[in-house]
Protein backbone atom coordinates (compact mmCIF):
# COMPACT_ATOMS: atom_id res chain seq x y z
CA UNK A 1 0.00 0.00 0.00
CA UNK A 2 0.99 3.17 -1.13
CA UNK A 3 1.65 5.35 2.41
CA UNK A 4 -0.20 8.44 1.24
CA UNK A 5 -3.19 6.83 1.06
CA UNK A 6 -3.85 7.04 4.39
CA UNK A 7 -3.76 10.65 4.71
CA UNK A 8 -7.23 11.52 4.80
CA UNK A 9 -6.81 15.25 3.35
CA UNK A 10 -5.33 13.99 0.25
CA UNK A 11 -6.90 11.80 -2.67
CA UNK A 12 -6.24 10.28 -6.01
CA UNK A 13 -7.78 9.44 -9.38
CA UNK A 14 -6.33 8.20 -12.48
CA UNK A 15 -8.51 10.89 -14.65
CA UNK A 16 -8.47 13.42 -12.54
CA UNK A 17 -4.84 15.73 -13.30
CA UNK A 18 -3.17 13.13 -14.45
CA UNK A 19 -3.52 11.08 -11.60
CA UNK A 20 -1.24 13.63 -9.58
CA UNK A 21 -2.39 13.59 -5.90
CA UNK A 22 -4.43 16.16 -5.30
CA UNK A 23 -5.83 17.67 -2.08
CA UNK A 24 -9.17 16.34 -1.27
CA UNK A 25 -12.36 17.57 -2.73
CA UNK A 26 -10.33 19.83 -4.84
CA UNK A 27 -7.83 19.91 -8.20
CA UNK A 28 -4.88 21.09 -6.36
CA UNK A 29 -1.58 19.16 -6.10
CA UNK A 30 -0.21 18.16 -3.27
CA UNK A 31 3.14 18.99 -5.05
CA UNK A 32 1.87 22.53 -5.41
CA UNK A 33 2.23 23.27 -1.33
CA UNK A 34 5.79 21.77 -1.18
CA UNK A 35 6.69 23.41 -4.47
CA UNK A 36 5.99 26.76 -2.78
CA UNK A 37 7.03 26.47 0.75
CA UNK A 38 10.51 25.02 -1.03
CA UNK A 39 10.13 28.50 -2.84
CA UNK A 40 9.47 30.37 0.00
CA UNK A 41 5.88 30.74 0.30
CA UNK A 42 4.40 30.43 3.92
CA UNK A 43 1.13 28.53 4.43
CA UNK A 44 -0.81 31.50 5.05
CA UNK A 45 0.09 32.78 1.04
CA UNK A 46 -0.73 29.28 -0.07
CA UNK A 47 -3.87 29.20 1.74
CA UNK A 48 -4.62 32.94 -0.19
CA UNK A 49 -3.58 31.47 -3.25
CA UNK A 50 -5.99 28.32 -3.24
CA UNK A 51 -8.82 29.44 -1.69
CA UNK A 52 -10.43 25.52 -1.94
CA UNK A 53 -7.70 24.17 0.38
CA UNK A 54 -8.40 23.95 3.58
CA UNK A 55 -6.22 24.67 6.17
CA UNK A 56 -6.72 20.90 8.38
CA UNK A 57 -5.65 19.60 4.62
CA UNK A 58 -2.17 21.78 4.34
CA UNK A 59 -1.53 20.76 7.98
CA UNK A 60 -2.25 17.14 7.18
CA UNK A 61 -0.25 16.64 4.27
CA UNK A 62 2.57 18.18 5.99
CA UNK A 63 2.23 16.14 9.24
CA UNK A 64 2.21 13.56 6.63
CA UNK A 65 5.25 14.27 4.83
CA UNK A 66 6.66 14.49 8.20
CA UNK A 67 6.05 11.05 9.05
CA UNK A 68 6.99 9.63 6.02
CA UNK A 69 10.31 11.47 6.20
CA UNK A 70 11.34 10.27 9.74
CA UNK A 71 10.23 6.44 8.18
CA UNK A 72 12.79 6.48 5.79
CA UNK A 73 15.44 8.45 8.25
CA UNK A 74 14.98 5.35 10.35
CA UNK A 75 15.00 2.93 7.81
CA UNK A 76 18.05 4.82 6.33
CA UNK A 77 19.83 4.74 10.18
CA UNK A 78 18.78 0.86 10.88
CA UNK A 79 20.24 -0.11 6.77
CA UNK A 80 23.81 1.44 7.87
CA UNK A 81 23.51 0.15 11.52
CA UNK A 82 23.48 -3.61 9.84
Amino acid sequence: MNYWESCKAVERHPGMVGGTRVFRGTRVPVSALFENLRDGATVEQFLAWFPGVDRWKVEAALDHEGQLQIREDTRRATKNIF
